[in-house]
């Protein structure tokens, strides 16, 4: 591949502020994650609370995490990208479980590349989802869960949930609710020490938010 067009690539996809691409990929397996990456985004025609940033979030946090757990980060960096492919298809009630769809077009895709570990990322992708089967069985699969729920928590978390009010109509007291259901329960559901030491100060910061703007719609402040 041409230098130059592997700088630019580093330039437009990188893991953070401080991490690049070539810090954990080179050579094939790099231009693997370019095609994937270019395959996953063309199924999100439009952003939004599941949008494409949502998986290049999720990504990052797979590499951060990943490297210190261990993990194999080709088989998770693959899985990040192509984990909610099909969830469009799900937010058009054309499929019941994104996860279980994303996995087929997963392993489909990787396979016709002639990916020896296509089975391992499909596994990751169909498991990711904490509220419905399977239960993930490996490293990789249990980082990918962890990512895909940090980033429903935190500040991140917090406009992602107003997000997905605007979009469906929701006040500010239904958007509470699902804080209290859904949100504040997630840092519980960590597999990894590495992500349950993130979903904590995530959190803290979840929690002060909640608190703030109850006050504020007391009139306390």
């Amino acid at each position: 591949m041409d230098n130059s067009k592997i700088f630019k690539f580093y330039l437009s996809f990188s893991f953070g502020e401080n991490m690049r691409v070539d810090e954990f990929f080179t050579g094939d397996f790099l231009s693997l994650i370019k095609r994937t990456h270019e395959y996953a985004r063309h199924f999100f025609e439009r952003e939004g609370t599941h949008g494409f940033s949502h998986v290049r979030r999720v990504l990052n946090l797979c590499m951060h995490i990943g490297r210190k757990e261990g993990a194999d980060l080709e088989v998770l960096a693959l899985a990040a990208l192509l984990h909610d492919v099909a969830r469009p298809l799900e937010d058009r009630g054309e499929i019941e479980d994104h996860a279980v769809e994303s996995a087929k077009i997963a392993k489909r895709f990787l396979k016709t590349l002639g990916y020896e570990k296509a089975d391992q990322v499909a596994h990751a992708i169909e498991s990711h989802r904490f509220s419905r089967p399977p239960e993930p069985r490996t490293l990789e699969a249990k980082i990918l869960s962890d990512a895909d729920k940090l980033d429903a928590i935190g500040a991140i978390g917090i406009a992602r949930v107003f997000m997905y009010s605007g979009e469906h109509g929701r006040d500010i007291e239904t958007s509470l609710k699902h804080f209290e259901e859904k949100i504040l329960k997630l840092k519980d559901l960590m597999h990894t020490e590495t992500a349950r030491e993130m979903a904590l100060e995530r959190h803290r910061y979840t929690e002060e938010f909640i608190s703030r703007i109850r006050k504020e719609i007391e009139g306390e402040l």
